[in-house]
Protein backbone atom coordinates (compact mmCIF):
# COMPACT_ATOMS: atom_id res chain seq x y z
CA UNK A 1 0.00 0.00 0.00
CA UNK A 2 1.23 3.47 -0.91
CA UNK A 3 0.70 6.23 1.63
CA UNK A 4 -1.46 8.95 0.10
CA UNK A 5 -4.35 11.16 1.22
CA UNK A 6 -6.97 8.46 0.57
CA UNK A 7 -5.12 5.58 2.22
CA UNK A 8 -4.01 7.69 5.17
CA UNK A 9 -7.64 8.61 5.90
CA UNK A 10 -8.71 4.97 5.63
CA UNK A 11 -5.96 3.81 8.00
CA UNK A 12 -6.71 6.68 10.37
CA UNK A 13 -10.35 5.61 10.68
CA UNK A 14 -9.24 2.07 11.52
CA UNK A 15 -6.80 3.26 14.17
CA UNK A 16 -3.39 1.80 14.86
CA UNK A 17 -4.72 -1.69 15.59
CA UNK A 18 -6.77 -1.81 12.40
CA UNK A 19 -3.80 -0.50 10.42
CA UNK A 20 -1.65 -3.25 11.93
CA UNK A 21 -4.15 -5.87 10.76
CA UNK A 22 -4.29 -4.45 7.24
CA UNK A 23 -0.50 -4.37 7.02
CA UNK A 24 0.02 -7.90 8.30
CA UNK A 25 -2.65 -9.27 5.93
CA UNK A 26 -0.96 -7.60 2.96
CA UNK A 27 2.51 -8.79 3.95
CA UNK A 28 1.31 -12.34 4.55
CA UNK A 29 0.09 -12.56 0.94
CA UNK A 30 3.72 -12.33 -0.17
CA UNK A 31 5.45 -14.08 2.72
CA UNK A 32 4.29 -17.54 3.76
CA UNK A 33 6.45 -17.41 6.89
CA UNK A 34 4.34 -14.71 8.54
CA UNK A 35 2.46 -16.11 11.56
CA UNK A 36 0.05 -14.19 13.81
CA UNK A 37 -0.45 -15.11 17.46
CA UNK A 38 -3.07 -13.60 19.74
CA UNK A 39 -3.89 -13.91 23.44
CA UNK A 40 -7.64 -14.18 22.77
CA UNK A 41 -7.73 -10.73 21.11
CA UNK A 42 -8.17 -11.46 17.41
CA UNK A 43 -10.78 -8.79 16.71
CA UNK A 44 -9.17 -6.27 19.05
CA UNK A 45 -5.84 -6.83 17.29
CA UNK A 46 -7.37 -6.10 13.87
CA UNK A 47 -6.66 -9.67 12.77
CA UNK A 48 -10.10 -10.85 11.63
CA UNK A 49 -9.21 -10.66 7.91
CA UNK A 50 -5.86 -12.34 8.58
CA UNK A 51 -7.56 -15.23 10.41
CA UNK A 52 -10.07 -15.73 7.60
CA UNK A 53 -7.45 -15.64 4.85
CA UNK A 54 -4.69 -17.57 6.64
CA UNK A 55 -6.42 -19.81 9.16
CA UNK A 56 -3.42 -22.15 9.24
CA UNK A 57 -1.14 -19.24 10.16
CA UNK A 58 -3.21 -17.79 12.97
CA UNK A 59 -2.82 -19.11 16.52
CA UNK A 60 -5.06 -18.06 19.38
CA UNK A 61 -3.30 -19.23 22.53
CA UNK A 62 -5.98 -17.90 24.85
CA UNK A 63 -5.19 -15.67 27.79
CA UNK A 64 -1.68 -17.08 28.15
CA UNK A 65 0.73 -14.31 27.18
CA UNK A 66 3.81 -16.02 28.59
CA UNK A 67 3.14 -19.20 26.61
CA UNK A 68 2.43 -17.14 23.51
CA UNK A 69 5.92 -15.59 23.54
CA UNK A 70 7.48 -19.02 24.05
CA UNK A 71 5.49 -20.51 21.16
CA UNK A 72 6.49 -17.58 18.95
CA UNK A 73 10.15 -18.10 19.79
CA UNK A 74 9.90 -21.75 18.79
CA UNK A 75 8.29 -20.79 15.49
CA UNK A 76 11.02 -18.21 14.87
CA UNK A 77 13.67 -20.85 15.47
CA UNK A 78 12.07 -22.85 12.63
CA UNK A 79 12.34 -19.93 10.21
CA UNK A 80 8.91 -18.39 10.70
CA UNK A 81 8.29 -14.66 11.33
CA UNK A 82 5.80 -14.56 14.20
CA UNK A 83 3.89 -11.42 15.23
CA UNK A 84 2.63 -11.63 18.82
CA UNK A 85 -0.29 -9.39 19.84
CA UNK A 86 -1.91 -8.41 23.11
CA UNK A 87 -2.30 -5.30 25.26
CA UNK A 88 1.03 -3.62 25.94
CA UNK A 89 0.80 -3.88 29.73
CA UNK A 90 0.30 -7.65 29.57
CA UNK A 91 3.13 -8.09 27.08
CA UNK A 92 5.66 -5.95 28.92
CA UNK A 93 4.83 -7.12 32.44
CA UNK A 94 3.17 -10.54 32.42
CA UNK A 95 5.44 -11.88 29.67
CA UNK A 96 8.52 -9.84 30.61
CA UNK A 97 10.65 -12.83 31.58
CA UNK A 98 9.85 -14.65 28.34
CA UNK A 99 10.64 -11.55 26.26
CA UNK A 100 13.90 -11.11 28.16
CA UNK A 101 14.90 -14.76 27.74
CA UNK A 102 13.74 -15.58 24.20
CA UNK A 103 14.01 -12.18 22.49
CA UNK A 104 16.71 -10.43 24.47
CA UNK A 105 19.05 -13.27 25.39
CA UNK A 106 18.39 -15.72 22.54
CA UNK A 107 17.61 -13.01 19.94
CA UNK A 108 14.65 -14.92 18.52
CA UNK A 109 13.21 -13.18 15.47
CA UNK A 110 9.85 -12.40 17.12
CA UNK A 111 7.83 -9.21 16.64
CA UNK A 112 5.81 -8.30 19.74
CA UNK A 113 3.00 -5.80 19.19
CA UNK A 114 1.78 -3.89 22.23
CA UNK A 115 -1.85 -2.88 21.67
CA UNK A 116 -3.60 -0.01 23.41
CA UNK A 117 -0.42 1.57 24.77
CA UNK A 118 -0.71 4.75 26.79
CA UNK A 119 -4.33 5.55 27.68
CA UNK A 120 -6.03 4.05 24.64
CA UNK A 121 -7.92 1.56 26.81
CA UNK A 122 -9.93 4.41 28.33
CA UNK A 123 -12.49 3.25 30.89
CA UNK A 124 -10.75 -0.11 31.33
CA UNK A 125 -8.55 1.86 33.71
CA UNK A 126 -5.11 1.55 35.22
CA UNK A 127 -5.09 -2.25 35.02
CA UNK A 128 -5.07 -1.90 31.22
CA UNK A 129 -3.07 1.30 30.70
CA UNK A 130 0.38 0.85 29.20
CA UNK A 131 2.51 3.72 30.45
CA UNK A 132 5.48 1.74 31.76
CA UNK A 133 6.11 -0.57 28.79
CA UNK A 134 8.90 1.45 27.19
CA UNK A 135 10.85 1.57 30.44
CA UNK A 136 10.57 -2.20 30.79
CA UNK A 137 11.24 -3.33 27.22
CA UNK A 138 13.93 -0.71 26.57
CA UNK A 139 15.97 -2.20 29.41
CA UNK A 140 16.16 -5.59 27.68
CA UNK A 141 19.23 -5.96 25.42
CA UNK A 142 18.87 -6.67 21.69
CA UNK A 143 15.19 -5.65 21.38
CA UNK A 144 14.44 -2.85 18.91
CA UNK A 145 11.64 -0.54 20.12
CA UNK A 146 9.38 1.39 17.73
CA UNK A 147 6.44 3.70 18.47
CA UNK A 148 4.71 4.76 15.21
CA UNK A 149 3.41 8.33 14.93
CA UNK A 150 0.10 7.49 13.26
CA UNK A 151 -1.76 4.72 11.46
CA UNK A 152 0.17 5.22 8.21
CA UNK A 153 3.44 4.84 10.05
CA UNK A 154 2.04 1.78 11.80
CA UNK A 155 1.61 0.23 8.36
CA UNK A 156 5.20 1.09 7.43
CA UNK A 157 6.51 -0.16 10.78
CA UNK A 158 4.91 -3.57 10.32
CA UNK A 159 6.37 -3.82 6.81
CA UNK A 160 9.84 -2.90 8.07
CA UNK A 161 9.65 -5.18 11.09
CA UNK A 162 8.73 -8.18 8.93
CA UNK A 163 11.94 -7.69 6.94
CA UNK A 164 14.09 -6.87 9.96
CA UNK A 165 16.24 -9.72 11.27
CA UNK A 166 15.83 -9.54 15.02
CA UNK A 167 13.33 -9.04 17.83
CA UNK A 168 11.14 -5.91 17.65
CA UNK A 169 8.66 -4.34 20.05
CA UNK A 170 6.01 -2.27 18.25
CA UNK A 171 4.14 0.11 20.56
CA UNK A 172 0.71 1.06 19.20
CA UNK A 173 -0.89 4.18 20.65
CA UNK A 174 -4.12 6.04 20.02
CA UNK A 175 -7.68 5.00 19.22
CA UNK A 176 -9.81 4.81 16.09
CA UNK A 177 -9.81 7.99 14.01
CA UNK A 178 -6.17 8.53 14.88
CA UNK A 179 -4.92 12.03 13.97
CA UNK A 180 -3.00 11.97 10.68
CA UNK A 181 0.67 12.94 10.58
CA UNK A 182 1.57 11.48 7.18
CA UNK A 183 -0.64 12.05 4.13
CA UNK A 184 2.03 11.27 1.53
CA UNK A 185 4.62 8.61 0.91
CA UNK A 186 7.92 9.05 2.79
CA UNK A 187 11.08 7.13 3.61
CA UNK A 188 10.76 5.06 6.79
CA UNK A 189 13.84 3.35 8.19
CA UNK A 190 14.18 1.65 11.54
CA UNK A 191 16.57 3.68 13.68
CA UNK A 192 16.28 6.87 11.61
CA UNK A 193 14.21 9.74 12.98
CA UNK A 194 12.14 11.93 10.68
CA UNK A 195 12.29 15.74 10.87
CA UNK A 196 8.82 17.22 10.41
CA UNK A 197 9.59 20.87 11.15
CA UNK A 198 12.83 22.82 11.51
CA UNK A 199 13.38 25.19 14.41
CA UNK A 200 16.25 27.12 15.95
CA UNK A 201 14.91 28.06 19.40
CA UNK A 202 13.15 24.91 20.57
CA UNK A 203 13.16 21.38 19.19
CA UNK A 204 10.63 18.75 20.18
CA UNK A 205 11.32 15.02 19.95
CA UNK A 206 8.11 13.01 20.07
CA UNK A 207 6.84 9.47 19.53
CA UNK A 208 3.49 7.81 19.02
CA UNK A 209 0.34 9.92 19.31
CA UNK A 210 2.35 12.78 20.75
CA UNK A 211 3.94 13.50 17.36
CA UNK A 212 0.70 15.04 16.10
CA UNK A 213 0.10 16.88 19.38
CA UNK A 214 3.67 18.19 19.30
CA UNK A 215 3.22 19.54 15.77
CA UNK A 216 0.12 21.40 16.94
CA UNK A 217 1.94 22.65 20.05
CA UNK A 218 4.78 23.90 17.85
CA UNK A 219 2.30 25.86 15.74
CA UNK A 220 0.94 27.52 18.89
CA UNK A 221 4.47 28.47 19.99
CA UNK A 222 5.32 29.80 16.55
CA UNK A 223 2.34 32.12 16.86
CA UNK A 224 4.18 33.58 19.85
CA UNK A 225 7.27 34.31 17.79
CA UNK A 226 9.37 31.24 18.55
CA UNK A 227 11.15 29.00 16.04
CA UNK A 228 10.12 25.45 16.94
CA UNK A 229 11.11 22.18 15.28
CA UNK A 230 9.50 18.75 15.63
CA UNK A 231 11.18 15.41 15.03
CA UNK A 232 9.39 12.06 14.93
CA UNK A 233 11.52 9.69 17.02
CA UNK A 234 9.62 6.59 15.98
CA UNK A 235 12.54 4.33 16.91
CA UNK A 236 13.27 4.69 20.60
CA UNK A 237 15.85 1.91 20.68
CA UNK A 238 18.33 2.25 19.12
CA UNK A 239 18.02 6.01 19.48
CA UNK A 240 19.04 8.09 16.46
CA UNK A 241 22.27 9.56 17.85
CA UNK A 242 23.07 11.50 14.68
CA UNK A 243 19.87 13.52 14.71
CA UNK A 244 20.17 14.13 18.47
CA UNK A 245 23.71 15.46 18.06
CA UNK A 246 22.76 17.66 15.13
CA UNK A 247 19.65 19.21 16.64
CA UNK A 248 21.13 19.59 20.12
CA UNK A 249 24.04 21.55 18.64
CA UNK A 250 21.88 24.55 17.72
CA UNK A 251 18.83 24.35 20.02
CA UNK A 252 18.27 26.55 23.07
CA UNK A 253 15.88 23.98 24.54
CA UNK A 254 15.08 20.39 23.61
CA UNK A 255 11.83 18.74 24.63
CA UNK A 256 10.66 15.13 24.62
CA UNK A 257 6.94 14.36 24.53
CA UNK A 258 5.41 10.91 24.94
CA UNK A 259 2.25 9.13 26.07
CA UNK A 260 4.29 7.22 28.62
CA UNK A 261 5.64 7.74 32.09
CA UNK A 262 8.30 10.42 32.46
CA UNK A 263 10.41 7.57 33.85
CA UNK A 264 12.32 5.41 31.40
CA UNK A 265 10.70 6.23 28.05
CA UNK A 266 11.79 8.42 25.15
CA UNK A 267 12.77 11.21 27.53
CA UNK A 268 14.92 8.81 29.50
CA UNK A 269 16.59 7.49 26.34
CA UNK A 270 17.50 11.02 25.23
CA UNK A 271 18.70 12.05 28.69
CA UNK A 272 20.84 8.93 29.00
CA UNK A 273 22.48 9.59 25.64
CA UNK A 274 23.11 13.27 26.36
CA UNK A 275 24.49 12.56 29.84
CA UNK A 276 27.87 11.81 28.24
CA UNK A 277 27.84 14.92 26.06
CA UNK A 278 29.22 18.40 26.69
CA UNK A 279 27.33 21.64 26.09
CA UNK A 280 23.93 20.09 25.48
CA UNK A 281 20.88 22.34 25.88
CA UNK A 282 18.36 21.99 28.73
CA UNK A 283 15.95 19.11 28.28
CA UNK A 284 12.27 19.20 29.28
CA UNK A 285 10.67 15.76 29.62
CA UNK A 286 6.89 15.75 29.09
CA UNK A 287 4.93 12.58 29.75
CA UNK A 288 2.63 11.07 32.34
CA UNK A 289 3.35 11.77 35.99
CA UNK A 290 4.91 9.03 38.11
CA UNK A 291 1.61 8.23 39.82
CA UNK A 292 -1.70 6.46 39.25
CA UNK A 293 -4.69 8.69 38.52
CA UNK A 294 -8.41 8.07 38.15
CA UNK A 295 -9.48 6.37 34.93
CA UNK A 296 -11.51 8.02 32.19
CA UNK A 297 -12.09 8.32 28.47
CA UNK A 298 -9.03 8.71 26.26
CA UNK A 299 -9.09 12.48 25.71
CA UNK A 300 -9.82 13.07 29.39
CA UNK A 301 -6.76 11.01 30.33
CA UNK A 302 -4.59 13.04 27.98
CA UNK A 303 -5.97 16.22 29.52
CA UNK A 304 -5.39 15.32 33.17
CA UNK A 305 -1.85 14.30 32.24
CA UNK A 306 -1.15 17.57 30.41
CA UNK A 307 -0.71 16.00 26.98
CA UNK A 308 -3.06 18.09 24.84
CA UNK A 309 -1.38 20.51 22.39
CA UNK A 310 -2.25 23.65 24.37
CA UNK A 311 -0.93 22.10 27.57
CA UNK A 312 2.27 20.94 25.90
CA UNK A 313 2.83 24.43 24.47
CA UNK A 314 2.28 26.06 27.88
CA UNK A 315 4.77 23.71 29.58
CA UNK A 316 7.38 24.35 26.90
CA UNK A 317 6.93 28.13 27.01
CA UNK A 318 7.23 28.17 30.80
CA UNK A 319 10.48 26.19 30.68
CA UNK A 320 11.86 28.25 27.79
CA UNK A 321 11.21 31.51 29.65
CA UNK A 322 13.11 30.16 32.67
CA UNK A 323 16.35 29.58 30.75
Amino acid sequence: MIINSINSRMLSKLGSRGAFGVALHEIANDNNNIIALSADLCNTSGLDRFREAFADRFINVGIAEQNMVGIAAGLANEGKVPFVTTFSNFLSMRACEQIRHFLGYMKSNVKVVGLGSGFAMGMFGNTHYGVEDLAIIRAIPNVTVISPADSSETFKTVQAAALYDGPVYIRLTGTMNNPIVYKDEYDFKIGKAVKLKNGSDINIFAAGTMVYNSVKAAELLENRGLSVGVTNMHTIKPIDADVLDEISSYSKLIVSVEEHSVVGGLGGAIAEYNSNKKNVPPHLIIGTEDKFKYAGEYKYMLEINGLLPEQIADKILSRYNSI
